[in-house]
């Protein structure tokens, strides 16, 4: 005689929602790039509209995502996909990190700090 096992409702939906988010989505577009004043991160998700896309830092980590949303047996639940999860380099100024719309692409720019040119400071050995 076979076991069966109970599968809750609440695990098979969310299997569900999982596995329709991940088939069929498009590649998001992600380029990294450098300037002598500042680095610039442009993104673009096919399908999604860019005022959609949201940015924020968390205990120095910039993140990029958007959410999607979907119904399941009644209720509305929100999933967030992301785009771009990386640690803020020493360099970057945070305070001033901005982000804009330019030709269809999200422009996340994080200019440099006084440390990207480098950190020397001589340390006096006490006796």
């Amino acid at each position: 005689m076979k076991k069966s096992r109970l599968i809750p409702t609440e695990l098979l939906h969310s299997i569900d929602i999982t596995n329709t988010i991940g088939g069929g989505v498009s590649q998001p577009i992600v380029d990294l790039e450098q300037h002598e004043d500042h680095r610039e991160i442009k993104c673009k998700v096919p399908g999604v509209a860019e005022s959609t896309l949201q940015v924020e830092v968390i205990n120095n980590f910039l993140s990029i995502y958007y959410k999607q949303e979907f119904l399941s047996n009644g209720t509305n639940i929100e999933i967030p996909k992301v785009i771009y999860h990386k640690a803020i380099p020493y360099f970057i100024d945070v305070a001033n990190i901005s982000a804009t719309v330019e030709e269809g692409f999200l422009c996340v720019t994080l200019p440099f700090n006084k440390l990207a040119n480098g950190y020397h400071k001589k340390i006096s050995v006490q006796e």
